[in-house]
């Protein structure tokens, strides 16, 4: 609101400077200037969000009214052009669209010049002049994109920061317990060769849920290490469905029944997108085993619908999940791909749907 406040500031300022540079007589701002002046006021707005086409138009509005005979206060409106500049400078980190910018300004400048059949052409005055509203915006921008930068890189560091010591935590707490768990489990299963076949699968299923944790907390601690961890592929494209047919065959293996219909040709899924399927996947089979019914059927479905990918998991009976943290942070994972979640009680059971966007 604030931002919008000041963007709208000239439609409310230039009809003000016009009015206070009318005078009766001959001082007077010609219709043509109004005309100008407002549809200058008018493009301003639109300048946050196309930045180059608003300071190219306000330039080629500017050279009309510079060549015009304007009075007083009127003479100012023009510049509106350096202000658009100043901003595109701030805004952008490429330096061939300021370049475009500030010649499409600086052309605009020396036309009025040339073209302003009022004074004497390329006084000291003019030259001044264009130097200074050439320069000064352009370097107000530089100035206010450098401060952005370090303002951008002190926060760098202080997350790099966090993230290092949530690493360190990840690796010294929950990678120590993994890593006791797995080696346990595997020394149980030597211990017990002879044991009951269901007692060995049971340590298996231990022993491979542990190292795939481990792999896990790996692959996490390398991301939270990482200055970049959007570009991690904590998912890599190749072992997605791996990793979801392993969810699954976990919950098989606590004892319930899964049934799972996967497009496994799915295409177009970069790396949050990836890791969101999974997530989803998986917490929601987390759910089933610590709530749903052994006895009923669970239902995993993977698939494309209306342009993106639909996440469906049923399962029959048992206890409702509530609103624990699991459904909270499948519901955060959705929003920040752009996606929608739904989780609640259907005609058969709990019910998860989720769909996100394919790029």
């Amino acid at each position: 609101m604030h931002s919008l406040l000041l963007r709208s500031a000239p439609l409310l300022v230039t009809p003000v400077l016009l009015g206070v540079s009318t005078f009766p007589g001959e001082f007077r701002v010609a219709p043509s200037f109004w005309l100008l002046s407002c549809l200058s006021a008018v493009v301003f707005l639109f300048g946050a969000r196309w930045p180059l086409p608003v300071t190219l138009i306000l330039s080629a509005l500017a050279v009309p009214m510079f060549a015009a005979q304007a009075w007083g206060l009127s003479g100012l409106v023009p510049y509106l052009g350096a202000v658009a500049l100043a901003e595109l400078t701030a805004r952008t980190e490429r330096d061939a669209v300021v370049a475009v910018g500030a010649l499409g300004w600086l052309t605009a400048l020396v036309l009025g010049v040339a073209l302003d059949d009022h004074a004497q052409r390329w006084s000291a005055a003019d030259i001044t002049t264009v130097i200074a509203a050439f320069g000064l915006p352009l370097l107000l921008g530089l100035f206010l994109r450098s401060q952005r930068e370090i303002r951008a890189t002190a926060e760098a560091e202080i997350r790099a920061q966090e993230r290092g010591a949530m690493a360190r935590e990840l690796h010294d707490l929950v990678a120590h317990h993994m890593a006791s768990i797995a080696l346990r489990a595997g020394v149980a299963e030597h211990v017990l060769a002879d044991a009951d076949s269901r007692v060995i699968e049971v340590l298996d299923d231990v022993h491979r849920t542990a190292t795939d944790a481990l792999t896990d907390i790996r692959r996490w601690q390398k991301a939270l290490r990482d200055p970049a961890l959007h570009e991690v592929p904590m998912v890599e494209p190749g072992a997605l469905w791996d990793e979801v047919d392993a969810s699954v065959r976990r919950t098989r293996a606590a004892g319930f029944m899964v049934q799972t219909v996967i497009d496994r040709t799915i295409a177009g899924l970069d790396a949050m997108a990836r890791l969101t399927v999974l997530r989803v996947t998986q917490e929601a089979l987390t759910n089933v085993m610590k709530h749903a019914d052994p006895e009923g059927q669970v239902t995993v479905t993977i698939g494309l619908d209306n342009g993106g990918v639909e996440i469906a998991v049923d399962s029959v009976g048992g206890d409702e999940p509530g609103s624990g943290l699991g459904l909270i942070g499948m519901s955060e994972r959705m929003a920040i791909v752009g996606g929608r979640f739904a989780a609640g009680r259907g005609e058969r059971g709990w019910e998860v749907r989720a769909w996100l966007p394919v790029s």
